[in-house]
C-alpha cells in the first residue's frame, strides 16, 4: 500500500473541518526565530519515521484585519484557482485532498539533509575503492567480503577483471529530479566503471554484465568496512538478474526510511548503440548450450540487448526529463499522483511493470506531442495521462520520444517483432517496455479506462477510488491460480521449445516461457476471459554474504482472472466444423478432450463438453480448462497449479449428493412461488379482490443462506393431531428439521366496506386467512394452517406464510382521538413495523431480485457475507436486508474495481467494504435501480451532515428512504459496529493471506470462528435440540434424524408439517425479554451450539432499594444504606431452567461478581 490511507483521509478531515470553523485568518506563533519565515509550513503534519524530534506546538490567534482587507476582491490567481476548482473537480474538497496528499507523499527538507549527507558519505567512500591487480573473470580469490550477485550459468566466459575507483558517481532516477516519493525512499546513485576494466566485445555472452556484477561485489566489500554505512544488501532493478544494484541503509534508527541504490554503469560512448538493434545477436549458442552450433544465423536477443542498453543511458534519460520539468511546473507534483495511482495497483513492482520511471517518460511523451500544456495542474496532466492510457494500446500503435533518430536506430515494426509492447526511448535505440508483457500492458489499459469511467461520475468519491484505495490481485480479479512448483517450468521451456527465449532471458525459465503460458491459456478461456492479469514477482533482496537466490525461490506466479459472467460458466466449448480446415487446429488445442458431437440445428463440430451440474460447479470450468492446457502443453502437473477460485464457497455448501450453493434450491423456491402467485391471482370466491401477491423473504431474492429445501415427510417420526391434521414430533425423537415459512404480502384492493378500527381490522384480515386457505383447499387440495396474523400453506414441499395486507392499515394505526375528543395523527413504532413488513420489505425483494437477474453471483455473495455475520454473531445486530443491501452496493457503485464476478472476490470486498467504510462521516447510499440523481445524493449528504447526532450510526439510504435509514435504525449498535469493523478488517487480513499464501495451513472457515473469549458466560446447547446443527461452520461428526426423508414430493396433500420451529431461537427470544436490560445474548443462528452472554456494564451499578426492582437482584446492606446488585447464581440458574433440555452446561468465563 503507498500510505495510510485512514490516516490520510482523517488528517485532511480534521483540517478541513478546523478551516470551516475559523472564520478569521490565523497564523502559527512559534519561538523558534529560524523557522518564522516558513508560516504555516509549519503545521505540516509528518509522517511518524521523520521530523517527530522537531515537531512542537503551535499556537493559533486570530489576526485583526481592517474591514478593506477582509472584503477586498479576490486576486487574479485567486480567481483562477476558483475557477479550476469549479470546473475540473466535482467539489474544491477533491483539489484539497489531492494538495493534501502530495504534501504527505514529497519527502520532507529535513530528510532531504538527512539523504544528501548519507550520499555525500557514501561518495567518499566509493572514490576511495583500492585498485587491484588483473584476474582471470573466473578467479574469484581476491573477492573475500562479498558474493557476486550473479548466477554464474554457463561458468566458463572469457575476460579479464580488476578493480579500480569509478571514474565518477552521480545522483541519477527520481531524487535529482525532484519526483521521488515515499513511503520506499530510494536514492539512486549512478557508478562509471573505469574503461579499462572493460573491453570493446565485452557486450558478447554476459562478459558485460558479468564484470558489472563483479564490479559491485568489489565496491560491497570496500563499503562493508566502513562504520559509516548500515546494512548492504545486493538486489536486481525491477527483478532483473543481469542488472543487480547495491542497497545501502544507513546505520541507526534512520535505516528503515530511505536506501542509496548504487547502479554500475560503462563510460559514455563505450558500446555503440546500434549493436543492441533487437534483431541482433549478442548470445552466442555454442557459448551458452556447451554444444558445437553448425547454423550460420544465431537467433536475435533483443532483452538482453534492451538490459545492457538500458545501462548506457541513465544519465541521458536524466537530462531530458529535466529539460521537460524546466518547461512544465506541475510536472513533479502529476508525476507523484501517477505513482500513487500505479501503487494502490500494484502495477509500478518487479520485471515488466510500469514504475515512476515510464510514468515521467509518458508524461514527457504527451508534452512533447502537445497532448497536454505546460500550463495544466498536477489534476489535468494525471486525467490526460489516464485518458490516454485508456485509449491508446502500445502493443499495437508503439509510441516513440526519438525526434531525429540515426539510421541504426529500429523502426518501430521491428521494435513490434521483439517485443509484445513498444514505448522507445529520445535515443530511438531503447524500448522502455522491453520486459512488458502485453498482459501486463492490458491491465494497465484497463485499470486506466475504469478510473476514467468513474472519475466524471459525481456519485462517487473519486479521491478515495483513484488514489487511496488498494487493489490487491484476489481483491480485484473474480478467479487467481497459482502455479507454485516454478521448478516445473524448465520442462515446460523443453517441452514448447524455447532455447532461443532462454538464451534472450540468460536461463530465466519463468519469463522466457510466461509469454507462452500466458498466450495459451488466452487461447483456451477465449470469449469466458475479459482480462487476464499475472503477478510481478517483487524485487529479491540478499546479503551481500550469500549467494544470488535461485529463479525457483521466488514466490508462486498467480494469474488473475476478470470473466465473463454469461460465458464463463458454460459446460460447453462449440469448435469449427468437421470438415474446416480450423478442426485440426482445434483438436490439436484440446487433445484428447475434444470430440465429434451433433447439435439439435443438425451441425457436425468438434467440441469439448466439461464436468458440472450445479451453478457452483460449473463456475470452476475455467480451472478444468487451465489445468488441462497446462498439462497438456506446457508440462505443468495438476498438483503444481492452485487454483484459488471458490475456496471460500465452501461455508455454504448445502450438504446433499450433488453439492450446490444454493442457487438451485433459490431457482425451485422463486418457481414455486411464481406457480402460488398464478393461483391466488386466478381465485374466485374472495369478497375482495387481490391487487397484488409480493415476496418478502430472502429466499425470494435469492439472499437465503441456506434456502428451504423441499421436504418430504416421515411420518414414522410424528404423532398427528386428529382435529387439524398437523403432524407433532414424538417425545423421544431429537428436534425437527427446521421449515422455514416463506413470507407472501397479499395486498386486497380498498373498499369502502373495511373498518376503520385496528381491531376490526385485524378480525376482518383473519377471517380473510380462513377463506383464502379453503379456496386453494378447495381447488387445489393443499394443507393450510390459518392464523390471526397470517396463512400457512403446505406447497410442493415449502411452507409458503400469506399475509392479508390492507394499505390504509398503517395510517389507522397512526390516528387516535385525543382527550379534547380532536383526531390526533401521531407515528407510532407498530405502524412503522407494519408498513416495513407489508409495503418496504416486499419492495426491497422485488427490487434485489432484479440485481440478481443482472449479476448472477448477487445472491451467493450476500450468502457468504450473512454467514460470516452470523458465525461472527452479529446477525441479531445486521439483519438480512441490511446485509443485503450493503453487497447490493459493491454492485451497484464498485469504484475502482469493476461488479464481482464471483462470491469469492464480493465477499472480500465486502469485508473490506464493512472495515475500511468511514460510517462517522459518510452515507452508505446504494443507489437501487439507478433512481437517484446527482442532486438527491447532494440533497441525502447535506440531510445526513445536518442531522447525524439522531441518525443511526450506520446510515444507509436507498431511493425510497433518503432520510430516515429504516434497515438500520433499530440496530447497530456503535459499540457493536465497532467490532464488526475490528473483526471484518482481520478476518480480511487473515484470509486473504489464506488465500494467497500456499504455505499457509488451508483452512478458509477460520474466518467463520468467533472469538469466544471475549464474552462472559457460555452456554452449551444440546446438539440433538439444535434442528440446524448440519449448516454449522463445523459440521458435527454426529448427526440426528430430523423427521425427513429423500424422494419427490407430490405437490399438494399430506398433513401438515412443524413449521418455524426452532428451539434456540425461541430460547434466545426469552432469554432478550427476561434478561435484555442486564445483557447481551449472541448465537450462530445456523447451527450454533453456543450462546454467548455479554454483561452490560451498568447492569452491576448497585441500585437503591425498591421493591418494584428486585427481579434477578440481591440486597447489600452497609449500615442504614440498602442496595440491589444483580444476583448473578441465581440468574445463570435461571438461564439453566428456562432452557430445560436444550441447556447442557453453562460456563461463567469473568468474575465480575462473586457466587
Amino acid at each position: 500500500m503507498i500510505i495510510n490511507a485512514s490516516k490520510t483521509t482523517t488528517t485532511m478531515k480534521n483540517e478541513l473541518k478546523d478551516e470551516s470553523a475559523a472564520h478569521e485568518m490565523s497564523t502559527p506563533v512559534s519561538s523558534d526565530n529560524e523557522n518564522e519565515d516558513k508560516g504555516l509550513s509549519k503545521t505540516k503534519r509528518s509522517a511518524p519515521d521523520e521530523d517527530s524530534d522537531d515537531d512542537k506546538e503551535v499556537k493559533y490567534h486570530p489576526v485583526k484585519m481592517s474591514r478593506s482587507d477582509l472584503y477586498r476582491p479576490p486576486t487574479a490567481e485567486e480567481l483562477k484557482q476558483l475557477k479550476e476548482a469549479e470546473s475540473l473537480f466535482h467539489c474544491s474538497l477533491l483539489k484539497m485532498q489531492m494538495e493534501e496528499l502530495l504534501k504527505e507523499v514529497f519527502i520532507s527538507d529535513r530528510k532531504k539533509l538527512q539523504i544528501d549527507s548519507f550520499v555525500h558519505t557514501v561518495t567518499s567512500l566509493l572514490q576511495c575503492v583500492p585498485k587491484t591487480e588483473k584476474v582471470e573473470m573466473t578467479d574469484l580469490s581476491w573477492l573475500t567480503g562479498a558474493k557476486v550477485p550473479f548466477i554464474l550459468v554457463p561458468q566458463t566466459t572469457k575476460g579479464k577483471f580488476h578493480m579500480e575507483p569509478p571514474s565518477s558517481v552521480d545522483l541519477i532516477g527520481s531524487y535529482p529530479l525532484g519526483t521521488c516519493t515515499k513511503p520506499h525512499v530510494m536514492v539512486d546513485l549512478l557508478v562509471i566503471i573505469p574503461s579499462d576494466v572493460l573491453q570493446e566485445k565485452d557486450a558478447l555472452n554476459q562478459r558485460y554484465p558479468r564484470k558489472r556484477a563483479l564490479y559491485l561485489a568489489g565496491l560491497a566489500q570496500h563499503l562493508a568496512t566502513s562504520s559509516e554505512i548500515g546494512t548492504l544488501l545486493y538486489s536486481c532493478l525491477h527483478g532483473n538478474r543481469l542488472r543487480p544494484v547495491l542497497l545501502i541503509k544507513p546505520p541507526g534508527k534512520e535505516v528503515s526510511s530511505f536506501s542509496v541504490r548504487i547502479h554500475a554503469s560503462p563510460p559514455a560512448g563505450f558500446f555503440k548503440p546500434s549493436r543492441f538493434h533487437p534483431q541482433r545477436n549478442n548470445i552466442r549458442t555454442e557459448w551458452y548450450t556447451g554444444i558445437s552450433h553448425s547454423e550460420p544465423n544465431e537467433p536475435p536477443t533483443p532483452h538482453y540487448n534492451s538490459t545492457l542498453l538500458g545501462d548506457l543511458l541513465p544519465s541521458a534519460h536524466l537530462q531530458f526529463l529535466s529539460a521537460i520539468q524546466s518547461q512544465c511546473s506541475a510536472f513533479a507534483d502529476a508525476v507523484a499522483l501517477l505513482k500513487v495511482w500505479l501503487r494502490q495497483r500494484e502495477l509500478d513492482k518487479g520485471p515488466g511493470c510500469f514504475n515512476g520511471f515510464l510514468a515521467s517518460m509518458l508524461l514527457a511523451y504527451l508534452l512533447n506531442a502537445h497532448r497536454i500544456s505546460n500550463s495544466m495542474s498536477a489534476y489535468q496532466l494525471l486525467r490526460n495521462s489516464l485518458n490516454f492510457l485508456a485509449s491508446t494500446d502500445l502493443t499495437v500503435n508503439g509510441i516513440s520520444l526519438a525526434k531525429n533518430t540515426d539510421s541504426t536506430a529500429p523502426s518501430l515494426e521491428e521494435f513490434h517483432k521483439a517485443f509484445q509492447v513498444v514505448f522507445v526511448d529520445p535515443s530511438g535505440h531503447l524500448n522502455l517496455c522491453a520486459d512488458m508483457t502485453a498482459c501486463s500492458y492490458k491491465q494497465l489499459q484497463h485499470e486506466a479506462s475504469v478510473s476514467m469511467e468513474f472519475w466524471d461520475n459525481a456519485t462517487v468519491d473519486g479521491f478515495q477510488s483513484l488514489l487511496m484505495t488498494p487493489k490487491p490481485m484476489i481483491r480485484t480479479s473474480d478467479h487467481v491460480f497459482q502455479l507454485c512448483e516454478l521448478v516445473k517450468l524448465q520442462s515446460s521451456c523443453k517441452k514448447l521449445n524455447l532455447l532461443n527465449e532462454l538464451m534472450d532471458f540468460s536461463g530465466n525459465y519463468i519469463y522466457a516461457s510466461l509469454p507462452y503460458i500466458l498466450s495459451l491459456i488466452q487461447r483456451g478461456l477465449g470469449q469466458r476471459l475479459m482480462l487476464l492479469t499475472h503477478s510481478r514477482a517483487p524485487d529479491p533482496e540478499w546479503s551481500v554474504q550469500n549467494e544470488p537466490p535461485k529463479y525457483r525461490d521466488q514466490p508462486p506466479l498467480s494469474f488473475g482472472l476478470l470473466l465473463n459472467p454469461e460465458l464463463a460458466a458454460s459446460v460447453l466449448e462449440r469448435g469449427p466444423p468437421a470438415d474446416s480446415h480450423k478442426a485440426a487446429e482445434f483438436r490439436q488445442l484440446w487433445g484428447s478432450r475434444s470430440e465429434l458431437r451433433r447439435f439439435q440445428d443438425g451441425a457436425i463440430t468438434e467440441a469439448v463438453l466439461w464436468d458440472g451440474e450445479t451453478i457452483c460447479q460449473k463456475r470452476l470450468v475455467p480451472k478444468q480448462i487451465i489445468t488441462h492446457l497446462l498439462q497438456l502443453h506446457a508440462n505443468v502437473p495438476e498438483s503444481s497449479i492452485r487454483y484459488v477460485g471458490a475456496m471460500v464457497d465452501d461455508v455454504i455448501i448445502m450438504r446433499r449428493e450433488v453439492p450446490s450453493t444454493g442457487e438451485e434450491e433459490s431457482l425451485l423456491v422463486v418457481q414455486s412461488f411464481d406457480d402460488l402467485s398464478r393461483k391466488l391471482w386466478q381465485l374466485e370466491g374472495l369478497p375482495l379482490a387481490i391487487t397484488s401477491v409480493q415476496g418478502a423473504h430472502p429466499a425470494l431474492r435469492c439472499t437465503q443462506v441456506f434456502p428451504p429445501q423441499v421436504t418430504k415427510t416421515d411420518y414414522s417420526f410424528f404423532d398427528k393431531e386428529k382435529n387439524s391434521r398437523s403432524l407433532l414430533p414424538k417425545e423421544d425423537k431429537s428436534c425437527p428439521s427446521y421449515i422455514t415459512p416463506i413470507t407472501v404480502i397479499c395486498h386486497m384492493e380498498g373498499s369502502g366496506k373495511w373498518p376503520h378500527d385496528r381491531l376490526a381490522i385485524r378480525h376482518i384480515r383473519a377471517a380473510f386467512h380462513i377463506r383464502l386457505g379453503e379456496l386453494l383447499k378447495r381447488h387445489h387440495n393443499y394443507a393450510f394452517r390459518a392464523c390471526p396474523s397470517h396463512l400457512d400453506l403446505w406447497k410442493d414441499g415449502l411452507v409458503f406464510r400469506i399475509q392479508i395486507a390492507y394499505h390504509r392499515e398503517p395510517q389507522v394505526l397512526r390516528e387516535s382521538i385525543g382527550a379534547d375528543g380532536m383526531l390526533v395523527v401521531r407515528d407510532t413504532e407498530e405502524a412503522q413495523a407494519l408498513e416495513k413488513a407489508t409495503i418496504h420489505k416486499p419492495l426491497l425483494t422485488s427490487t434485489l431480485h432484479g440485481l440478481q437477474q443482472q449479476h448472477t453471483c448477487f445472491g451467493a455473495v450476500c450468502r457468504l457475507a450473512k454467514r460470516w455475520l452470523a458465525a461472527q454473531l452479529f446477525s441479531c445486530e445486521i439483519t438480512d436486508d441490511t446485509a443485503d443491501l450493503l453487497v447490493a452496493w459493491l454492485f451497484l457503485q464498485p469504484a475502482p474495481f469493476t461488479s464481482p464476478g464471483s462470491p469469492q472476490v464480493g465477499f472480500l470486498r465486502f469485508l473490506h467494504l464493512l472495515a475500511s467504510f468511514d460510517w462517522k462521516n459518510n452515507p452508505l447510499i446504494v443507489n437501487l435501480n439507478n433512481q437517484l440523481t446527482v442532486a438527491d445524493y447532494t440533497e441525502i449528504k447535506n440531510d445526513f451532515m445536518a442531522s447525524r447526532e439522531s441518525l443511526p450510526v450506520m446510515f444507509i439510504a436507498t431511493p425510497k428512504d433518503k432520510k430516515m435509514s429504516l434497515w438500520t435504525k433499530q440496530a447497530p449498535s456503535v459499540q457493536v459496529l465497532q467490532r464488526v469493523i475490528m473483526v471484518a478488517a482481520e478476518s480480511l487480513k487473515v484470509l486473504e493471506r489464506q488465500l494467497m499464501c500456499s504455505e499457509e495451513t488451508q483452512d478458509v472457515r477460520v474466518v467463520m470462528r468467533p472469538p469466544l473469549e471475549v464474552y462472559d458466560v457460555l452456554i452449551y446447547l444440546n446438539p440433538k435440540q439444535v434442528p440446524l446443527l448440519s449448516q454449522a461452520v463445523d459440521p458435527s461428526a454426529v448427526t440426528f434424524t430430523r423427521g425427513t426423508t429423500v424422494g419427490s414430493v407430490g405437490q399438494a396433500g399430506g398433513a401438515m408439517p412443524v413449521v418455524d420451529y426452532n428451539p434456540v431461537s425461541l430460547y434466545l427470544n426469552e432469554l432478550r425479554e427476561s434478561f435484555g436490560d442486564m445483557a447481551l445474548f449472541f448465537c450462530d443462528p445456523f447451527g450454533g451450539t453456543v450462546v454467548a452472554v455479554l454483561w452490560k456494564p451498568k447492569a452491576f451499578t448497585p441500585l437503591q432499594f425498591k421493591t418494584s426492582q428486585m427481579s434477578a437482584r440481591t440486597i447489600e446492606v452497609n449500615g442504614e444504606d440498602v442496595k440491589t446488585v444483580p444476583n448473578v447464581e441465581a440468574i445463570l440458574e435461571d438461564f439453566k431452567i428456562m432452557g430445560y433440555g436444550l441447556v447442557k452446561s453453562i460456563e461463567a468465563r469473568t468474575e465480575r461478581w462473586t457466587f
